[in-house]
């Protein structure tokens, strides 16, 4: 087996992508307000030190990201029919005994989700695989590259991935790589899964659904594996451009 010089997951190429997109992404969510927290000069400056946290895994405390967890978790725990070992997870009541939620306890947060929207979620991946680990080797201008990830749900034709976002457009995911990522990794590994859908909860900011959605994206191997390589190839040229910045360098396997 080749020599892996990097190891990248697709969580890094979406940060990426964020801070090169930054200065669109100011002009799409600032240009028109009359009080912006910041310009976009400041704006590009911390999605990069955004970009350069998440390659140096700086824990970071995030509402939204605990929800997602949670929600994540209790669908799993619906699937296999199991308790779980990283949060507390129990059922929840109105005061006439009905059962209305599933309630989750993490990182000192309470949330609860409608059954309704849990078993929605859990009845779809019925029979699917949680929480699967895949990785495959990508050939790179700067050499082998282990790209890898966990996979939400893996079903016999398809991927899934459980998102929750506070604000939902359409296509919100088109940019991110999880939907080039994982069928790479799955075919590389014999298994010839071209379909992926990001299964997507948009919450209010009381915590209540507003809708559901879904985005799916099939897998072209032609045409996708080279954008994939474009993006890692790019994203690696960052990195040796700030590698006195890096202090986690798992990221880079290269490093003796």
């Amino acid at each position: 087996m080749s020599k892996i010089s990097y190891k990248i997951y697709p969580t890094l190429l979406d940060s990426y992508q964020n801070y090169i997109d930054s200065d669109k992404i100011y002009q799409k969510y600032y240009a028109f307000s009359d009080n912006p927290p910041c310009d976009e000069d400041e704006f590009r400056e911390k999605q990069f030190q955004s970009l350069i946290d998440r390659i140096n895994r700086v824990p970071f405390d995030s509402e939204a990201a605990d929800r997602g967890t949670c929600f994540g978790e209790i669908i799993d725990c619906m699937i296999e029919n199991r308790k779980s070992s990283i949060m507390e997870i129990s059922k929840a009541y109105h005061d006439d005994g009905k059962l209305y939620g599933i309630k989750a306890v993490y990182n000192n947060r309470t949330f609860t989700f409608h059954i309704d929207l849990c078993r929605e979620f859990a009845n779809y991946y019925k029979g699917a695989l949680t929480q699967q680990r895949v990785e495959a080797i990508l050939p790179t201008a700067y050499g082998s590259v282990l790209v890898y990830g966990l996979i939400d749900e893996l079903m016999p034709t398809s991927v899934h991935d459980i998102k929750t976002t506070g604000s939902y457009t359409v296509g919100k995911f088109k940019d991110h790589h999880q939907h080039l990522v994982y069928p790479y990794a799955l075919m590389q590994n014999g298994s010839d899964v071209r379909t992926f859908e990001y299964n997507i909860v948009e919450f209010n900011k009381g915590g209540y659904v507003v809708d559901t959605y879904t985005e799916t994206y099939v897998f072209n191997p032609e045409r996708d594996i080279p954008i994939l390589t474009n993006h890692c190839e790019e994203f690696i040229r960052f990195l040796e451009e700030n590698r006195e910045l890096i202090t986690d360098t798992k990221i880079i396997s290269n490093n003796e």
